[in-house]
């Protein structure tokens, strides 16, 4: 800290001085004017002058504030001749009392005031002038302090291409050629003021608007804003260099500027210059500068190029940030009663803070293919979590491409630290797990709508008001690719369109945020009708390169962004409100470390979340329920999957005494045998061994690895299992049936893989003019209520319609697993044509017909299923 009080002990010093030599020329000045000299004596009095005020000006404009912008000063150290609190005196040209004396015309600009020129840059000298001014402000004041917005309707910018080093750095914004990019650098410089006069900012950056000429168009209201600027700007650190100014418009004046130096042309290059802004008079009539002047020489595009590179240079490494750099330094000390917010990147050098609350509730962020989507998100959401305890923040997150952009919120085999807000999170989620969590959110909202009412409060900001110890997290709902969500126009697609528009209007008064992203938002068959009132519901606009279309019509900022920026807009895309912020990467190494310092200050109460993983395999062995069971269960289920469900609940049937109480699994794929075999060690656990009889009967000879794998574990557990060939079924079937109507000595269970194999046999009539099936048909009927129950694989849905005998015995099995059998010939077995159901890999459908039950579900299979058999994407 010491060599930063001397430096801006110096810098005080430097400019007591300057103020003492501007107060000595300001007395040598009326001097010049006055009549105290003979004639003959006048012209070497008004040299010696004019010589002493050379010297006090060179004495007083220290480093780059006065030095000749030549080569000789290339080299000259930077940022160390003024500080931004402190009125800057910048040389603007060469004063001319006579025509063989000449002193530096010296000006207050940053720190005092603002610098206008009535000529535009299409006058060389003009543009010469302004650069060289632009270039001592740059190199003079401290690094990270200034921040130029170039304007220019002349040149389309080339005036300022010396200094696109600064621009690329990001110190200096790229320069504005049209009235909307004027009236955008407008808005950024009345949101300083703004941000100064509400306390909002303590130190903000020295901002400098730099107009090389008005664009035309530019009206009287234009220039009505550029007078307001004028007048509050130098107590905000917003300072003004035009040139041009006034406007030259017919029959209109422009209004004058406050606190500003004019330099007002007066024929054959040369100028007069006004009285400056403050306390001190170059005149006693007011009328300024005496001495005419020449306008400073500047610098050459070189120079400027050389200087700037340096500039920049140390302007990278102040800009750059990085994810780390974004967390704060002690997690979990903010409050979301009001809302949410965190610094997510930055907006030139200034740190950028995104806010979820009232006034922006729901994101929408767009960007094509590659343009750091899930970088953005990882960013957001980390900085969030890390601000906001779970007490105060929980997620749900869905990614609905083929990707892991939620994995780092998970635990997972190599680490088994989670995010503790993470509530759910899906990866390469299904639709219908979508919809169960649009599903689950609504309930949550609904839930939270009553305790309001019962507090008497109308959002969740009120009843924090109300009752400040109310455990009432903010809930962000991230859904990554949600079009995917609502592709097509399917019953899925309307339910999830429904739930969201419920959600996105209401959700603000119950602290639930929606972010929903995607590379378009155009072509979604769901929402024609409701585009405008979802999409109204988003003021929050994140659009990533390529992400225009959510911007305002004409807004097309994002189109050219480099990757790692995004346009921020809080009013659903209009031009006028775009902020372009910069993201720093989050690299798996930091994003990892920032998991574990969440994780490890977890409460015991914070379990993992409940994770989707689409693309994965399930197993029994690893099942929690399966894991639980034991023979005192008090109604015995068959196991056969998970539900695509928030939580993935494990899913079967109850195998009891009810009619129709057996399980059919229908389709070709070999995943159903895996189902048969997981249903089956399902029930073993679920009796002691030996007081249960297993039935196995095995058709087909892709089965037989399943079927040899569960024979082995019965008979190892000591049970009761047969193995039967068609022959012995029928008989065991004929037995079955013509037994009279009491239970069995004890449970029964036939288990058959491809069952159709055997219902041409089974249709064959016995002597008594029976058939195999009218036996297996009476077993179906009576067999729940003496405690036999059939587990059977038919390959092919017509074969098991003819096995119960058409539609009369639909409700003889009405248990069911659909794999690949296609939607129409479900349909047609249950007799409902409303079904929705196309066949995946890795994926059933569980219908129940007793229970009402019609549930998407990942089956059971045994390890590595998926992994060694071609299934030509089919379950």
């Amino acid at each position: 800290m010491g060599s930063v009080a001397q430096f801006f002990g110096r810098a005080v010093g430097w400019h007591r001085q300057a103020l003492a030599l501007l107060l000595d020329a300001e007395a040598e000045l009326r001097a010049l004017e006055s009549d105290e000299f003979p004639a003959a004596t006048a012209d070497v009095e008004q040299r010696r002058r004019a010589a002493l005020l050379h010297d006090l000006a060179r004495a007083g404009l220290r480093g780059w504030l006065g030095a000749k912008l030549d080569g000789t000063a290339v080299d000259l150290p930077l940022g160390g001749d003024a500080v931004p609190d402190r009125p800057m005196f910048v040389k603007v040209g060469e004063a001319r009392p006579t025509s063989d004396s000449v002193f530096w015309a010296v000006a207050p600009f940053i720190g005092a005031g603002h610098l206008a020129v009535d000529a535009d840059v299409r006058d060389p000298a003009v543009a010469a002038w302004l650069r060289g001014v632009l270039l001592r402000a740059a190199a003079a004041l401290p690094d990270g302090t200034l921040r130029v917005l170039p304007v220019d309707g002349a040149t389309l910018g080339s005036v300022f291409a010396a200094f696109r080093p600064l621009m690329d750095a990001e110190a200096w914004a790229s320069p504005a050629t049209d009235l909307a990019r004027l009236r955008s650098v407008l808005d950024e410089a009345e949101r300083q003021i703004s941000a100064v006069q509400g306390g909002e900012l303590d130190s903000p950056p020295v901002l400098l608007v730099a107009v090389a000429a008005l664009p035309s168009g530019a009206s009287r209201a234009d220039w009505a804003r550029l007078a307001a600027v004028a007048h509050a700007g130098p107590a905000a650190r917003v300072h003004l260099l035009l040139a041009g100014w006034p406007p030259h418009t017919y029959g209109e004046s422009a209004p004058r500027l406050d606190h500003t130096t004019f330099l007002t042309g007066a024929g054959e290059g040369w100028y007069r210059m006004s009285e400056p802004p403050g306390p001190h008079r170059l005149s006693d009539d007011g009328s300024g500068l005496a001495a005419p002047l020449r306008l400073d020489a500047g610098a050459s595009e070189d120079l400027i190029a050389q200087v700037c590179r340096r500039l920049a240079a140390t302007a990278t490494v102040s800009r750059r940030t990085d994810f780390t750099s974004l967390m704060p330094r002690q997690i979990w000390q903010e409050s979301s009663a009001a809302g949410l917010s965190a610094v997510i990147g930055r907006d030139g050098r200034e740190s950028f803070t995104l806010s979820l609350n009232d006034a922006t509730p729901h994101a929408l962020l767009a960007g094509r293919s590659g343009a750091g989507k899930t970088n953005v998100l990882l960013v957001l959401l980390y900085a969030l979590a890390s601000r906001y305890s779970p007490d105060e923040l929980g997620l749900y997150l869905l990614d609905f491409k083929e990707g892991v952009s939620f994995v780092e919120f998970t635990p997972t085999a190599a680490d088994p630290s989670w995010v503790p807000h993470a509530r759910t999170v899906g990866i390469e989620s299904d639709r219908e797990y979508g919809l169960a969590v649009l599903r689950t959110l609504t309930r949550e909202m609904n839930r939270r709508a009553g305790a309001l009412k019962a507090a008497g409060a109308t959002s969740l900001t009120g009843l924090r008001a109300l009752q400040p110890d109310t455990v009432m997290p903010r809930l962000v709902v991230v859904i990554d690719e949600f079009q995917v969500l609502l592709a097509g126009n399917d019953t899925i697609a309307r339910d999830a369109v429904a739930g969201l528009e419920d959600l996105a209007r209401k959700g603000r008064s119950y602290g639930i945020h929606l972010i929903l992203a995607s590379q378009t938002i155009a072509g979604i068959e769901a929402l024609y009708t409701k585009k405008d009132s979802i999409f109204g519901q988003f003021p929050l606009r994140i659009a990533l390169p390529g992400g225009s279309g959510i911007l305002d019509n004409g807004n097309t900022a994002a189109d050219a962004l480099p990757v790692g920026t995004a346009i921020v807009n809080p009013a659903a895309g209009v031009a006028e409100e775009n902020r372009t912020v910069r993201f720093p990467h989050a690299d798996p190494k930091s994003v990892a470390a920032q998991r574990h310092t969440l994780w490890q200050s977890r409460a015991a109460v914070n379990d993992p979340p409940a994770v989707f993983a689409g693309y994965a395999e399930h197993h029994i062995d690893s099942d929690p329920l399966y894991g639980a069971f034991t023979p005192q269960v008090r109604r015995r289920q068959a196991l056969v999957g998970r539900a695509v469900d928030v939580g993935l609940p494990t899913v079967g049937f109850a195998l009891d005494a009810v009619p129709g109480r057996h399980v059919a699994v229908l389709g070709t794929s070999p995943v159903a045998a895996d189902i048969l075999h997981a249903a089956a060690l399902s029930l073993v656990r679920q009796h002691d061994p030996g007081t249960a009889r297993f039935v196995i009967a095995s058709f087909a000879a892709t089965a037989d690895t399943v079927v040899d794998d569960l024979v082995a574990t019965l008979t190892t557990g000591g049970h009761d299992v047969a193995e039967l060939d068609a022959g012995q079924l029928r008989v065991l079937l004929k037995d079955l049936a013509t037994t009279d109507s009491g239970p069995t000595s004890k449970p029964t269970y036939l288990v058959t893989f491809a069952a159709d194999v055997i219902v041409p046999m089974l249709s064959e009539r016995g002597p008594d003019r029976r058939t195999g099936l009218d036996d297996l048909r009476t077993v179906l009927r009576t067999g729940p209520g003496r405690g036999v129950h059939l587990l059977g694989w038919w390959r092919i849905a017509r074969r098991f319609a003819d096995t119960l005998g058409g539609s009369s015995g639909r409700d003889d099995v009405a248990c069911l697993v659909a794999l690949n059998v296609p939607a129409n010939e479900i349909a047609s077995l249950l007799g409902d044509h409303t079904l929705t159901w196309q066949p995946r890999t890795n994926r059933a459908l569980l219908i129940d017909r007793h229970d009402q039950r019609t549930r998407l579900i990942v089956p059971f299979v045994r390890p590595g299923r998926h992994e060694d058999t071609e299934e030509t994407g089919l379950p």
